[in-house]
Formats: structure tokens, sequence, C-alpha cells
């Protein structure tokens, strides 16, 4: 009996988890995105938000990686595109992974990628440099105190994918 109460409990960790997730932003887990062609109707043209971009990468990475800005001026329901910069200075290629957060946790629900290199591992041959794009878009329903927006990224190094390319060449 024991047992199998360990097993739910276990069984509903994941979703309690998730939705812990969504909720706070841990893990990039941001709001559902909005489809395109509802986004014009709901520009609050009123309304100025400042989005900053932040990058890390990890000490394992022999990559630069940065945001081609520092910050952005946005109106909540329009649609916003910008990129960051991947550059692998190894002489190898190394795979990587970007995870995204966003911060303060409450804007984690209103801040929506569309499109983003974090989906997907990267795959960088030895000096190659990229540009990844994010698409993103304010919810218009942001609480009207956050007026910052950051979106943060951490890239890791995979080191199977990157120890799998490896052997194959």
């Amino acid at each position: 009996m024991l047992a199998m109460a360990m097993f739910g409990f276990g069984y509903l960790l994941v979703p309690l988890y998730e939705k812990f997730c969504e909720i706070t932003g841990i893990g990039g887990r941001t709001g559902g995105a909005m489809v395109e062609a509802e986004l014009s109707s709901e520009i609050d043209h009123d309304r100025t938000v400042r989005v900053q971009f932040v990058s890390t990468v990890n000490s394992a990475l022999p990559w630069r990686f940065e945001p081609t800005e520092r910050f952005m001026d946005v109106h909540p329901g329009k649609l916003y595109e910008t990129k960051y910069i991947a550059y692998n200075r190894a002489d190898h290629a190394v795979v990587a992974q970007a995870v995204p957060s966003v911060s303060p946790g409450r804007a984690a629900l209103f801040f929506n990628k569309t499109e983003c290199f974090c989906f997907t591992e990267q795959l960088l041959s030895p000096g190659e440099s990229r540009d990844m794009p994010v698409r993103f878009v304010v919810d218009p329903n942001l609480p009207d105190r956050v007026d910052l927006v950051t979106l943060s990224y951490i890239i890791y190094k995979n080191d199977e994918a990157t120890a799998v390319l490896a052997a194959v060449n």
C-alpha cells in the first residue's frame, strides 16, 4: 500500500512541477503564445514596457553568446524580434542548449515567445557564428506596476550530443 502511495505521489509531481514552472517562469516557461492574427487588435499603443536581454555562458561551453541589443521598449500586444549571437571559439564542433528565464516571476505568464532558439539544440562548427532570433510579445494584461521585464538565457554545452558528434567525425 505504501509503495502504491509513493508511486502515485511521484506520478503527480510531474504535472505539479510543470504548473509551478508555468506560474513562476522557472525553466523558461512563459504564458501561452498568442496567435499573430490576434495581436494587431490588442496592441496597447499607450503603454511602453522595457524588455532587457541578458545572457550567461556556462563555463564548460567555449562560446561567446550575447544579445544584439541590451534593451528594447515595446508596446504590449505587438510582436517583436531580437537576436542573440553565438560564436564557437573551440577547434571542434559543439552542441549547446539555451535555457530561458523571465523575471520578475509575475511577468513570466505575460511574456510569450513565438519563436526561440531555445526550443532546439544548437550545433556550431569551429569558428562558426550564428544569429539566433527570438520573437516575442508582451501580453497587454501584464500588470501595470511591471514596467521592466528581463529575458535571460543561460547556455550550456550538451556533453552527450557533442561526444556523439565527435565519435561520428
